[in-house]
């Protein structure tokens, strides 16, 4: 038995190796590269990754899902915060920073899914219990200065203070989203960036972990992408939505 398996086509391969329990993602790409232990699996189990050929994309950190002011997340806050150290490490490798969020605009609002619109509209079928939950429906006035849900350019919208003093306009890449998946069809802006920029492998962050993470993670597994889900850096509020999709996302 060799004591290296390769996975997929010729040119894009994955090496592992027996003994160490080595994941090679790297693709022969030039130095440097990056190890890192998983958290799930085969105990022991190492990735290493290309800087070069890798994304860290930040899914929904913005003020609509952690902000006080518009929900009351805990783990998402310190989800956030272990995401800013991660987020140095990256910067420090040479690992590109994606930051992938809702940002509506009035066009969408005319082709977006019965069924999206009511998941963002529960509130006109069963109020909340206080005002700043409210979910009225995509491009609904959330009051109080927050503007219009999850349109882009509204406050709402935007990544969450202490996240967004960290991204650079100058080096950074900055998607929005119009469906739960950032990568729905391989047209979406995050679907070009990745194209555009060479990225095979993809590591994820963000709230909330079952649903647009995951969405998303899925996404681009099924197209092809390298996934790895920054266990740490992802929260939910869904009873064991946590456990059961790190768990999913560890043996796929």
């Amino acid at each position: 038995m060799s004591p290296i398996l390769k996975f997929g086509p010729k040119g894009d391969e994955w090496t592992y190796t027996r003994e160490t329990k080595a994941y090679d993602l790297t693709r022969d790409a030039p130095s440097p590269r990056f190890t890192v232990r998983a958290t799930e699996g085969s105990p022991d189990a190492s990735i290493t990754l290309a800087p070069t050929l890798s994304a860290l994309v930040v899914v929904d950190m913005q003020n609509f899902f952690l902000h006080p002011r518009c929900n009351d997340h805990p783990t998402g806050l310190a989800a956030a915060e272990r995401t800013l150290r991660v987020i140095v490490k990256c910067r420090e490798i040479g690992i590109k920073i994606i930051w992938l969020n809702w940002g509506l605009c009035d066009d969408d609002l005319g082709t977006m899914p019965a069924a999206t619109q009511r998941g963002f509209a529960s509130s006109l079928i069963r109020p909340p219990l206080d005002s700043k939950q409210a979910r009225n429906g995509f491009g609904s006035d959330m009051g109080e200065g927050r503007g219009r849900l999850l349109m882009a350019g509204s406050w709402n919208a935007k990544l969450y203070d202490p996240l967004q003093a960290a991204s650079k306009a100058e080096s950074d890449i900055f998607c929005n989203k119009n469906r739960i998946s950032g990568l729905w069809n391989r047209e979406t802006p995050l679907a070009r960036a990745l194209d555009a920029g060479g990225f095979r492998t993809v590591l994820f962050a963000g709230v909330n972990t079952d649903q647009c993470v995951l969405g998303t993670l899925a996404d681009a597994y099924y197209h092809g992408w390298d996934c790895i889900m920054v266990e740490d850096c992802c929260a939910t509020k869904t009873p064991d939505g946590q456990s059961v999709t790190i768990y999913n996302t560890s043996v796929s």
